[in-house]
């Protein structure tokens, strides 16, 4: 199937920069790696992946006192507590 693609000049190939994982998810297995991954990167580097919100703010899309807004009704979740966190 992906020699159609290659021959109609439809695939696409790009190089994934420096400290992007590709994550396969196909099999219940691999989904089971893929979100241990996740929650390992997250407890050793206290970052949180794919936050909406945070990506929102540090693009200026949304403003520190709209992230206030909705990190504090999310605070005993402690994701709230993130998001407050990273209010310069």
């Amino acid at each position: 199937m992906n020699k159609e693609y290659l021959e109609r000049g439809k695939l696409k190939v790009g190089i994934l920069s420096r400290g992007t994982a590709w994550l396969d998810t196909g099999t219940f297995a691999s989904l089971m790696q893929a979100g241990e991954f996740v929650q390992v990167i997250e407890e050793r580097q206290g970052l949180k992946i794919g936050c909406i919100e945070e990506i929102a703010y540090r693009m200026g899309f949304i403003t520190a006192e709209r992230l206030r807004e909705i990190a504090t009704p999310l605070v005993e979740s402690g994701y709230g507590s993130y998001l407050l966190k990273q209010i310069r």
